[in-house]
This record gives C-alpha cells, structure tokens and sequence, in this order.
C-alpha cells in the first residue's frame, strides 16, 4: 500500500497547534508521535487516533469504527477521527491531546 504523502503532510499541518509531531511509516501506513510516544496512525487513507475507556465514547457517539489489522483481523486501540474533527484544528488539537494522554497512560 502507498502512503499519500500528500494527505500525511495535510494532517501534520492540522496538527500543527497540537505541537512537535514526528511520522514514521510502519507497516504500509504512517505512524504519528508526539515526544516518542505514538498516538496516531494513517491506514488506508483514513487518520486514526489512539484512544481508551475514557476516549472511546467521543468516537462511538459519531459512529466512528475501530481500525482493524489486516492481518490480525481485528480491532486495535485507534479510532477513525470524524472528517469534521480533522478538518477543524482546534477540534483536532483536543481530540490529538486526548489520544496522547492514552499514550501517556499505556506507557505506566
């Protein structure tokens, strides 16, 4: 699978009042970290964000779906971000801040 650097460049400027934030391409996708710790992810075209018990109801409530591995065949801890949320920087600096506190909390 290609990555559209196109759109990772798009999301890192929309990222861009949320802070320093590094990609790395993984696995066919991209990777997004803040301060080492990843809490984003690109697949398929489609911006993912990591989430837990106290993000997951901001996801389920738009209908957002878990991103799930081809390979595994199942669901990881990163939702799909609403195309509104991506579209409007303030709205994504929260929800990128609230995905890096679930990194933050993983790594204890």
């Amino acid at each position: 699978m290609a990555v559209n650097e196109d759109l990772v460049t798009y999301i890192k400027d929309q990222l861009s009042t949320f802070g320093q934030v590094e990609t790395r391409k993984m696995f066919g996708g991209v990777s997004f970290y803040k301060e080492g710790l990843i809490f984003g992810l690109l697949g398929h075209n489609t911006f993912h964000l990591k989430v837990d018990d106290h993000n997951r109801p901001d996801y389920e409530a738009l209908g957002m779906k878990a991103f799930l591995s081809t390979e595994k065949k199942k669901g990881m801890p990163y939702y799909e971000v609403p195309v509104d949320v991506l579209e409007d920087k303030d709205q994504l600096k929260v929800w990128a801040e609230k995905a890096f506190e679930v990194a933050l909390r993983a790594k204890k």
